[in-house]
């Protein structure tokens, strides 16, 4: 039962309010205690051996008794409290991992927390009910400093296991995440050069083209000189799930510019930076995935143009916004788009890519990441 009530202290899992009982720890802490349960008694056993210098340590009596009563509880109270220093500790840090400085932090925190516990059970135990436990020796303050020193140096012990213990657990988690996340940027990468230079796409800019070699050739000519760069740009960064803004910008605009002419007059895409492009990067054709999901949810026509506008007035994101003129038969969101952006973006950074539908416009912020975010990110890896 003292355990189940520590774990309602220090899991914010269960109410505050329920009634703690041994039906509420999961089997999984169950596990862990268990584990903690056999350490502590090798420990315990272990001391009391070199203490003994080799006498019988089975020995039954109230001083025994007290000893080991109180080593178990002070190592399982300095364990949980630290599980729960970290976990408060890792929902509280911007990077959701533990470093040096939130280690230093917990560790202190942990001791602080420690002390007074150990030292008031030993004084007790030594100094208060030292008849019932019998420990009747001519030097008590000598014996109260050998318990407090030795339990300060296990609970130290104890302390840094479980932060290595956490930060081996938390590598390993950041490892696969990250394995996974590369997975899903290869697949995106190539889903986006597959639908951009797929027969449909290619189709219908060569269906513009030759209406305007009969209409305007010298727009033709730009129209041939815009879908080059285009495919030469969607060629050249297909391994790079980063690029610069600036980059990112340029491939747009010949990409807005071959919308405008296909679709004549019935879209307005506008864009609006004032920030310096070369100082940021974002994931690779996300741009122009925004704008590729607007025309193709929204209807538009010369009479009801779709608007959409590309917006970087600060630092912070890049807002890629449209009218909302939803298709009566649209077809079907399966939302991957945006959550390939989403999951690409976690690569990275924790910025959020935030998505709002108000006062009759979609909008999509996407965080505007430093260029030496990569260096960063693969610092934090290793």
């Amino acid at each position: 039962m003292i355990i189940a009530y520590l774990l309602c202290i220090f899991t914010d899992t269960i109410p505050k309010r329920a009634i703690c009982s041994m039906s509420l720890i999961s089997k999984a802490y169950l596990k862990k205690f268990l584990l903690r349960f056999f350490v502590v008694n090798v420990i315990y056993f272990l001391v009391k051996s070199t203490v003994n210098h080799g006498d019988t340590i089975t020995t039954i009596d109230p001083t025994s008794i007290f000893y080991y009563c109180s080593a178990f509880f002070l190592l399982m109270f300095v364990w949980e409290t630290n599980d729960w220093l970290i976990r408060k500790e890792i929902r509280s840090s911007r990077d959701k991992t533990l470093d040096l400085n939130n280690g230093i932090k917990i560790i202190t925190i942990n001791m602080a927390m420690f002390l007074p516990v150990a030292a008031l059970i030993y004084y007790l135990g030594i100094f208060e009910f030292n008849q019932l436990c019998e420990i009747n020796v001519d030097t008590p303050w000598l014996l109260f400093r050998i318990d407090f020193i030795r339990a300060i140096l296990l609970a130290f012990v104890v302390i840094i296991y479980n932060l290595f213990y956490y930060s081996l657990k938390q590598k390993k988690e950041m490892e696969n995440r990250m394995d996974k996340l590369k997975k899903e940027a290869m697949t995106s990468k190539y889903k986006s050069l597959k639908n951009q230079i797929s027969p449909h796409f290619l189709f219908n800019s060569l269906n513009t083209l030759t209406s305007l070699m009969y209409e305007d050739r010298d727009l033709a000519s730009d129209f041939v000189s815009r879908l080059a760069t285009c495919y030469r740009y969607i060629l050249d960064n297909r391994e790079e799930d980063l690029v610069s803004l600036e980059k990112e910008l340029s491939f747009l605009d010949s990409f807005i510019f071959m919308m405008n002419v296909r679709h004549e007059g019935a879209l307005c895409i506008t864009t609006h930076i004032s920030i310096d492009p070369k100082e940021f990067v974002i994931p690779t054709l996300s741009l122009q995935m925004l704008v590729e999901n607007a025309i193709k949810h929204n209807y538009y026509s010369k009479e009801k143009p779709l608007e959409i506008s590309i917006i970087a007035t600060d630092t912070n994101s890049i807002i890629v916004q449209n009218n909302l003129h939803l298709r009566k038969q649209k077809e079907a969101s399966t939302q991957l788009g945006l959550q390939n952006i989403k999951n690409r973006y976690s690569f990275y950074t924790n910025k959020e890519v935030k998505i709002e539908t108000e006062n009759g416009y979609f909008k999509v912020a996407l965080p505007l990441l430093s260029k030496d975010i990569k260096e960063i990110a693969m610092t934090k890896a290793s």
